[in-house]
């Protein structure tokens, strides 16, 4: 199991999960970040995608930052996180969303840049039913 194939299970986990109520307080941050940052980057990619326009992979990073980190706010919202394990989510989605861009735009692709219109999204994300 590969690095994406984790974090879609973790989006599973939380997104997908009829039993999430009953099972939210035994999922730790970890799962969550993974969940969120799958679900940032789904966000991200459909945003930059109507966009169509291509950005710095600096950019791009700041962007799926700030997608992954809505997605840790409406969690933590559900959820009831306090400030701290809120913040330690967010910290932990970033890095995973980061991972994410990188291992499929960067090493995988050898990108110099996000271009929507020259790459196209991550199959983990493309093979899902939205």
């Amino acid at each position: 199991m590969g690095f994406w194939d984790k974090k879609e299970d973790n989006y599973e986990q939380v997104y997908q999960n009829d039993n999430f109520e009953q099972n939210k307080s035994s999922m730790g941050h970890e799962v969550l970040a993974g969940g969120a940052a799958f679900a940032g980057f789904k966000a991200f990619e459909d945003h930059q995608r109507s966009e169509g326009k291509p950005v710095s992979h600096q950019f791009a990073k700041e962007l799926l930052a700030g997608f992954a980190g809505a997605e840790v706010d409406k969690l933590a919202e559900t959820r009831g996180e306090d400030w701290f394990d809120k913040e330690k989510t967010k910290r932990e989605a970033k890095k995973h969303a980061e991972q994410m861009y990188d291992e499929h735009y960067v090493d995988g692709q050898g990108a110099d840049q996000y271009n929507p219109q020259q790459y196209g999204r991550p199959e983990h994300i493309e093979r899902r039913e939205w």
